[in-house]
């Protein structure tokens, strides 16, 4: 049976191949490419944890899921809005504070970045048992998050 450390050493191979694949094949900017606007990996981004969430929020919020600095969203939001793709509206619980949420064209936009997407991750695991694609949803997250805490103590 393998060690744990040759596990891992196997592993870093495989996530080395993943990032060359989506990198060489370009796969974030063709699916930005297909919302047909103009936008960067950190706007789309945005845009996305908007999605997500499905509901308005803070700009410190974006931030904190985003992994950035308030400032930088601040920045991505000013030209989001200036798009049409976000507009701040206030907020409900404290009338001096706003919040960000996606326009009709901002949800269109993000809803065509994530079909984009979400038709290549379908193509690549059409062999997949509905098991493996659980399995790798359930894995991956608790990767990310788990490399997201311990990238953050070292910070």
């Amino acid at each position: 049976m393998p060690s744990e450390f040759s596990l891992l050493r196997d592993l870093l191979p495989r996530l080395n191949e993943l990032s060359g694949a989506l990198n060489r094949g370009r796969l974030v900017e063709r699916a930005i490419d297909s919302t047909g606007h103009p936008l960067d990996r950190p706007a789309i981004s945005v845009l996305g944890v908007l999605q997500l969430a499905g509901r308005p929020m803070r700009v410190g919020e974006i931030a904190h899921r985003m992994k950035v600095v308030g400032p930088h969203v601040t920045r991505q939001v000013n030209g989001l809005e200036e798009r049409g793709l976000v507009r701040r509206v206030a907020d409900p619980d404290d009338q001096r504070a706003r919040l960000v949420e996606l326009t009709a064209e901002g949800k269109a936009v993000t809803e065509r970045y994530f079909a984009t997407v979400e038709s290549w991750l379908e193509g690549a695991m059409s062999a997949w048992t509905a098991e493996d694609r659980q399995a790798l949803g359930t894995l991956l997250g608790r990767l990310a998050e788990d490399l997201a805490a311990q990238v953050s103590a070292m910070d």
